[in-house]
């Protein structure tokens, strides 16, 4: 029976990791709930300055994808009303699975650059882009890249 029992637990277990969902949050967050340091030790960045240790090789296909990929986020979030008001700074970190679905999204935004209500808005729909979103390129690992972006309304 106790057999039976820790089989079912590790089974759920498994289940329940499959199906991970796609989580945003911002940095502090991250490192509150404990699982900054562990995505960084998770997750290797897809290109860097040594290219023998970057994960993709052909380095523009690569900056290509990510553009394409934040300026997809861009539109969602203008298609969906979003409201900028002005140019707003942002720093990113968004870790990929090997298939380039978006595991985690963090970001920061300076302090008294929004409003609450547009910080809330912005999370809401974050969240609700990055379940179907890819990255246009799959790697043999799961893979992470940042970067600072400059939002403004179109």
């Amino acid at each position: 029976m106790k057999t039976l029992l820790i089989a079912a637990l590790l089974l759920l277990c498994s289940w329940a990791i499959g199906f991970a969902q796609p989580q945003s949050m911002t940095f502090e967050e991250a490192k509150k709930i404990g699982i900054y340091d562990k995505l960084d030790s998770t997750y290797r960045g897809g290109i860097g300055s040594d290219s023998s240790q970057s994960i993709f090789k052909n380095v523009s296909q690569y900056t290509k994808s990510y553009q394409d990929f934040l300026g997809n986020l861009a539109a969602y979030l203008s298609k969906n009303n979003f409201k900028w008001g002005k140019q707003i700074r942002c720093f990113n970190k968004i870790y990929f699975s090997k298939e380039g679905k978006v595991d985690y999204f963090l970001y920061n935004f300076k302090e008294g650059q929004m409003t609450k209500q547009q910080e809330q808005k912005f999370a809401h729909l974050l969240a609700t882009f990055i379940q179907n979103a890819r990255f246009g390129l799959s790697a043999s690992v799961p893979f992470a890249q940042c970067s600072p972006v400059k939002y403004e309304d179109k």
